[in-house]
């Protein structure tokens, strides 16, 4: 039951088609599964496509450490200032150029029964229409004994810092089916994923879980059904479906990164200024970072992850010509060409994190800068 290329191409935004989209997904290898390449001359530095998920979530331990991101699509909803300020334990840090961050605090909503809080009215509704009805826990939202709060607290007992998957995720997939007026449309975009033997699902699985992985594999199975059972999807709920679930989402999980701070270092980097001022506010921005890790360690962003259909199919390279990013400070995926990518030419990414990359962006600009 495979999902048709209007489909799969419908979760990129601001184009009409899969005509207006320069890419195809083809078979590679047994070994390799899908592709994706090029159907036109794609320069360099060109954005390919921009993808949003058909679902996301905010990683547990990320949302417990208070990095408060939109429920939703995982904007950051700190002001730059604030993110500093919690980010170096400096309560009195005040930010130059405050006019450059972008966070809109005025938009900020929340559901009106469990109080999560959303960027905009829009992604409130967006998330009311497609899963949070299923998933909203009313005023049990601070309830221990609530199913999805054991469901979660299981999970964070589970799966400690740093994170790489939520079990909010496939608990969004089964609320996004159990909502859905068109049930099985949403059951064959979630079937394109790739699939893993027995043996390599238990593989990710002890990744994921370590060497006791079957009993708490077992255990949220259990918390699992206990919370979100759906006729539709019943062999979801199965030891042997719930494992290759799981493996489909710890193999097929994309990251998402999401940082005001961020996006008012790269406003910044953006400003042309004299040559002392730039001086000195790049001294800042350097002591700043120092200042954060020194107080957080490597844990900038606010962290998630996304289920792609598009970019789940661009393999791995070491050397790849595409890289992903989230330059909207949301979970909307954009990649984009390293080199100039000939039509016919597989478009490749590298699987390292981007939150990891996007860190070290602001010293590669003072770098050039200074070429």
């Amino acid at each position: 039951m495979a999902a048709s290329m209007c489909d799969v191409f419908s979760f990129c935004v601001g184009v009409a088609g899969p005509a207006r989209i320069a890419v195809e997904v083809r078979f590679v290898s047994s070994a390799k599964g899908k592709g994706l390449f090029a159907t036109q001359l794609i320069r360099k530095g060109e954005t390919v496509f921009v993808e949003r998920p058909l679902v996301a979530a905010q990683f547990l331990w990320n949302a417990l450490y208070r990095y408060r991101a939109c429920d939703h699509c995982l904007r950051a909803l700190e002001k730059a200032e604030e993110n500093a300020q919690r980010l170096t334990g400096k309560p009195g840090q005040v930010l130059p150029h405050p006019e450059l961050c972008t966070v809109r605090q005025d938009l900020h909503q929340s559901c009106p029964h469990c109080r999560v809080t959303y960027c905009s009215a829009e992604c409130r509704l967006a998330a009311a229409e497609q899963y949070h009805q299923i998933l909203c826990p009313g005023p049990s939202q601070d309830d221990p004994a609530h199913p999805l709060n054991k469901l979660q607290e299981a999970w964070r007992s589970v799966h400690y810092p740093p994170e790489t998957a939520s079990i909010m995720l496939m608990a969004r997939m089964v609320a996004t089916v159990k909502q859905a007026k068109d049930k099985d449309r949403w059951i064959r975009l979630f079937s394109q994923f790739c699939n893993k033997t027995a043996n390599e699902e238990e593989e990710i699985v002890h990744k994921l879980l370590g060497d006791k992985f079957k009993g708490q594999l077992e255990l949220l199975r259990r918390l699992f059904t206990e919370a979100l059972y759906e006729e539709a999807l019943s062999q979801w709920f199965t030891p042997d479906g719930f494992r290759s679930l799981f493996a489909l989402v710890g193999t097929n999980g994309q990251g998402i990164g999401t940082s005001s701070l961020s996006q008012w270092v790269h406003a910044c980097d953006a400003l042309e200024l004299k040559p002392q001022d730039r001086e000195q506010l790049d001294a800042f921005i350097d002591q700043l970072y120092k200042d954060i890790e020194a107080a957080t360690g490597e844990f900038l962003n606010c962290e998630g992850s996304g289920l792609f259909v598009l970019q789940s199919c661009c393999n791995h390279s070491c050397v790849p010509n595409a890289e992903t990013s989230f330059p909207e400070n949301n979970f909307l995926l954009h990649v984009t060409a390293l080199e100039d990518i000939k039509p016919g030419e597989e478009i490749c990414i590298s699987y390292l994190d981007c939150c990891q990359r996007e860190r070290s962006r602001h010293s590669r600009h003072k770098i050039l800068r200074g070429r």
